[in-house]
Order: C-alpha cells, then sequence, then structure tokens
C-alpha cells in the first residue's frame, strides 16, 4: 500500500482503493444523524437494494447486470451480485433515473491543507467512493470562511497551515454551538504526542500522523460520520 502525506510523490491506482479494517478505537459520537437513509450511505449494494433505489423489479436489475449495462461484481464463491455505488449512480444517470436517493444522502467534506497533492488525491478517493461531496481550500483563513458558509459534516484539517494554526481553526468551530455536530481529524507530520492531546482540547475528534495510508483517512472519516467503511462493504 502506498503511504500519503510525506516525501514520496504520491501514486494513484486505477482501481477504487480496497480500504483497510483497523483495530482503532472509535471516539463517540455525540449526535448520529439518524435521519439519513441507510441505503443512500452504502458503498456496495446488492440486486434487491439498487431495485428499490431504482424504482425497478429485481429481475430488471439482475437482467441489466449480467448484459453488462450494470457494472459490478459477484461475491466470491456465490452466485451473490454486487453493484458499486459509483456504478449504480452512472447506470441511474444513463437511463434517466433520478439519483436523489443517493446523492440527497453525501456528506460533506472540507479538505483543509496547503499541499496540493495529497488534497488532489483525497478529493479524488473520496469522489469515487460516490458518499461524498468535497470542498478544500489552502489556508486557515478561508477554511474559517468556507466552514460557516459550507457547513461541512467532517473537516480534513493540516495543523501546519501557511497563516494560522490548525489548532486556531478547531478553536473557531468549536466556538460556534450551531457547528457543535461537525467532525475534526487533523493531520500532521509535525506533531509531537503531547500536543496531540492539545489539539483535541480545541475540538479535534481525530488526529493522523503524516505519511498516512489513505485508506486510513476513509476509515477514520467514516467512523466519525458513523457511516459504512469501504472495508465492510
Amino acid at each position: 500500500m502506498v503511504k500519503h502525506g510525506g516525501p514520496e510523490t504520491p501514486r494513484r491506482s486505477a482501481d477504487a482503493p480496497p480500504g483497510v479494517s483497523l483495530n482503532i478505537p472509535a471516539r463517540t459520537v455525540a449526535r448520529k444523524r439518524n435521519s439519513q437513509s441507510p441505503l443512500s450511505t452504502k458503498s456496495v449494494f446488492t440486486t434487491g437494494e439498487a431495485a428499490k433505489i431504482c424504482k425497478v423489479s429485481q429481475q430488471t436489475i439482475i437482467r441489466c447486470f449480467d448484459s453488462g449495462q450494470l457494472k459490478g461484481f459477484r461475491v466470491p464463491g456465490s452466485r451473490f451480485r454486487r453493484i458499486p455505488r459509483d456504478q449504480l449512480i452512472a447506470f441511474m444517470r444513463d437511463n434517466g433515473i433520478p439519483t436523489d436517493a443517493l446523492e440527497s444522502g453525501r456528506r460533506k467534506i472540507l479538505v483543509v491543507d496547503d499541499d496540493e497533492e495529497l488534497v488532489e488525491l483525497i478529493r479524488d478517493v473520496l469522489q469515487r467512493d460516490g458518499r461524498f461531496e468535497i470542498r478544500t481550500v489552502n489556508n486557515g483563513f478561508g477554511a474559517g470562511i468556507m466552514v460557516k458558509e459550507y457547513r461541512p459534516d467532517l473537516i480534513v484539517l493540516d495543523i501546519m497551515l501557511p497563516d494560522i494554526n490548525g489548532k486556531e481553526v478547531c478553536q473557531v468551530v468549536r466556538a460556534d454551538p450551531s457547528m457543535d455536530e461537525i467532525r475534526i481529524i487533523c493531520i500532521s507530520g509535525m506533531v509531537e504526542e503531547d500536543k496531540i492531546q492539545e489539539l483535541k482540547a480545541a475540538g479535534a475528534d481525530d488526529f493522523l500522523h503524516k505519511p498516512f495510508e489513505i485508506e486510513t483517512l476513509v476509515d477514520r472519516i467514516c467512523q466519525l460520520l458513523d457511516i459504512e467503511s469501504p472495508a465492510s462493504a
């Protein structure tokens, strides 16, 4: 697996990352977003689930799958068909089927980092997942403005920003009660262990050391937003 955020130049695979199953103690999320439809946050669907979303019969979905119109894969060692989220959305658009049932459930992610290559990689991976809407900004001042306008569900926040410290961004977010549900994952390659607790005291929900595996970041995002991770799909 390729690690990202360090001195090595990030490499991107042509295939979507499979995710990594890690024994990471997840922080308790204060308020779960129970209003989200379970199907709106899944990354892989059964033919029955796809039929429900598309409002057609399951046999129609199976025929489209078997003919190649709807791309997917079979579960190894079984005859069960599975359809990745991005392929289902593509199929729906090609056939004029409204995608509101899927896209209305997308979670908003704000990435704050001045490392252009890392930001591009994170954006690419999250967009291909299909469950996220992503915006980016490269400095703390812009982050403060974007947080209030965009109201993200989660912020991926680099601590070493060119203008202000990421810790200050955490404090700004936590000072506003209306943004209490926003989750924050801080990232940095230059933070000592004792400083991590200070970041969490300032409002960070989690922390990742650079360089990190991109699958680890996606897994942490899913944990904090209480949605299914690609590794368990």
